[in-house]
């Protein structure tokens, strides 16, 4: 399960992965969970997050791929039929700020049609 008690999109990789990666995985939900309540320590996590996921896409990741084409197409295949490309959507800064200015212009509209539009 994730921090927010929803089950992992994909449980057969955190299974059959490396324990190691199973238990820092582990690890930063359970920091995460200590750390609701206080936004500016979850933004630097998901920031560092962040980093490592470009660290390992543009390192280890890109210079494992194969070079053969038949091997590579295998491994793409199998990226689709498995979840497609692990991408870290980002809230877009500039919505949220006119999200929130629209609500502050307009009190009595009330907050679900912004926390509808943030999900979105």
């Amino acid at each position: 399960m994730n921090i927010s008690g929803v089950p992992s999109p994909l449980p057969s990789e955190s299974s059959s992965g490396d324990p190691r990666a199973a238990a820092a995985l582990g690890h930063l939900e359970e920091l995460a969970r200590e750390l609701e309540g206080q936004p500016e320590a979850l933004l630097a996590l998901l920031r560092r997050l962040e980093q490592l996921h470009r660290t390992i896409q543009d390192g280890p990741f890109r210079a494992s791929l194969p070079e053969d084409r038949n091997h590579l197409f295998d491994l793409l295949a199998e990226m689709e039929r498995s979840g497609g490309w692990p991408y870290i959507p980002r809230l877009q800064l500039r919505t949220f700020l006119d999200l929130l200015q629209r609500e502050e212009a307009d009190p009595g509209s009330g907050s679900g049609e912004a926390e509808d539009s943030l999900a979105a």
